[in-house]
This record gives C-alpha cells, sequence and structure tokens, in this order.
C-alpha cells in the first residue's frame, strides 16, 4: 500500500471529521431554536448584516444558490426570514431577518461560548484555536 493512501495520512479526513463532529456537537443546542446548522450560518450572516441578496448569503458561506435556495424556503416557511424580489433587479432576491428572527438571535447569543464550555482549558488554549482559524481560512482561500 502507497503510504499517501493510509487514512491516518489524510488531512482531509481530518477536516471531515472535525466538521461533522462540530456540527453534531451543535444539534442539542439549535434544535431548540427551531435551527439547524445550515440554518444557523444563514442566521448568523443576517444578524450581522440584516439585509443580502441570495447571492451575497451564498459567497459569504459559500454555498451554491441551488443549495441555498431550499434551505432559505425552509426558513421562510419557519418564519425566521423574509425573501422579497429586489426593487433595481427583479432577478435579485433580497433576504433579511423576519420579527421572531431577529428574536432568536438574544436567544441564541451563548451558543459559541456553550460549545468550548466543557473543554479542558490546557488541553486546547485559546491561543491554539485561533491558530487553527488562521489556517483553515488559509485552506479556504486556497480552495475557493
Amino acid at each position: 500500500m502507497h503510504e499517501q493512501l493510509k487514512l491516518e495520512n489524510q488531512l482531509c479526513f481530518r477536516l471531515y471529521s472535525a466538521t461533522r463532529l462540530v456540527t453534531q456537537a451543535y444539534r442539542p443546542l439549535l434544535e431548540p431554536l427551531g435551527l439547524t446548522y445550515p440554518k444557523y450560518l444563514v442566521m448568523l450572516v443576517l444578524w450581522e448584516h440584516r439585509k443580502l441578496t441570495v447571492g451575497a448569503i451564498g459567497e459569504l458561506l459559500l454555498l451554491e444558490s441551488n443549495t441555498l435556495t431550499p434551505l432559505l424556503q425552509r426558513m421562510e416557511k419557519d418564519g425566521f426570514i423574509i425573501r422579497t424580489k429586489g426593487t433595481a433587479d427583479s432577478r435579485q432576491t433580497l433576504v433579511e431577518l423576519s420579527h421572531k428572527g431577529k428574536l432568536l438571535e438574544s436567544k441564541a447569543k451563548d451558543i459559541p461560548f456553550c460549545l468550548t464550555a466543557n473543554w479542558p482549558k490546557d488541553s486546547l488554549p485559546l491561543d491554539k484555536l485561533r491558530s487553527c482559524a488562521s489556517t483553515l481560512d488559509g485552506i479556504i482561500e486556497l480552495l475557493k
């Protein structure tokens, strides 16, 4: 067997596993709010920007419109967002928070801290997490 083909030598497997496990860890934190992890990501973007086009949300979340549109439709049905046609360009769809979506922000504010609250502080210090984020940002930029 070629050494480079061993699972233990695959960075992609570590990234995949970490992503899957982080998403799984968020599930019990998000379910009481009626959110899935992908919906949470959309809400994060909208809490920050308040109103965006579908295209802008897709760019920020690195999602294609064929993935994003059904997600936004479900979120609108759930009452979290409002979608409207753009006035300057009717081909654009604008997305903004509904009243329910705005109220959810205060309920979600502690979620980022809840994930790491029970981690042993000495096993993964904050500065290591920050350097990981920087490294992951570099990987993302290279692969875009």
